[in-house]
């Protein structure tokens, strides 16, 4: 696990709660909901393991995006077994799953904040100044 790094420490944990939760959902016989939600939930972490690699800002955003997806998804599986009669109650698994919710926005957010911005370097050449736009 990615020591140090919130999100992913936050996703991996809420990933070990949700295949806990998802075991419940299982022995009371409710395997439809308890796969979709397996497969949303832990595609969070998975998604937001790979932005931590990606190849540029484009393509991070777009992971976390993609994260972000998931766990609204998960958010909606979440809410059907809290209000479903006969579903376990999921707990603090919905209150997690707006933590790591709001942490992909802003993460999102600000790095397509750093990515609108421009840097310029600044060089010299033969006694002249040059600029150039350094993305």
């Amino acid at each position: 696990m990615g020591k140090g790094n919130v999100i992913v420490e936050k996703t991996f944990e809420f990933a070990l709660n949700i295949i806990q939760y998802v075991e419940i959902l299982e022995r009371n016989r409710r395997y439809v909901i308890a796969r979709q939600l397996l497969r949303s939930a832990t595609s969070i972490g998975a998604n937001v393991r790979e932005a931590q690699n990606a190849e540029s800002r484009a393509d991070f955003i777009h992971k976390m995006k993609v994260a972000a997806k998931e766990t609204e998804e998960s958010e909606y599986w979440l809410e059907l077994c809290q209000y479903s009669p006969g579903y376990p109650d999921p707990g603090e698994l919905t209150g997690q799953c707006f933590v790591v919710k709001k942490i992909i926005s802003a993460i999102i957010g600000s790095t397509r904040k750093m990515t609108k911005q421009k840097y310029y370097k600044v060089f010299k050449i033969n006694n002249c100044h040059m600029v150039t736009l350094d993305q």
